[in-house]
């Protein structure tokens, strides 16, 4: 018997992620950049309080 090749996951351990965008003003030019992430759900809050 060959051994299975492919890894099974568990129905509710995957984390979900979110993508987030915050706009920030460049230093330099003083254009707007945007910041794009992928962060888990929970931890969205912390994301758009940084600077």
């Amino acid at each position: 018997m060959a051994k299975k090749a492919v890894a099974t996951f568990k129905a509710g351990t995957q984390k979900k992620m979110v993508k987030c965008i915050r706009m920030d003003k460049s230093p330099k030019t003083g254009a707007y950049v945007f910041t794009e992430q992928l962060v888990e759900e929970s931890m969205a809050k912390e994301f758009f309080a940084k600077k």
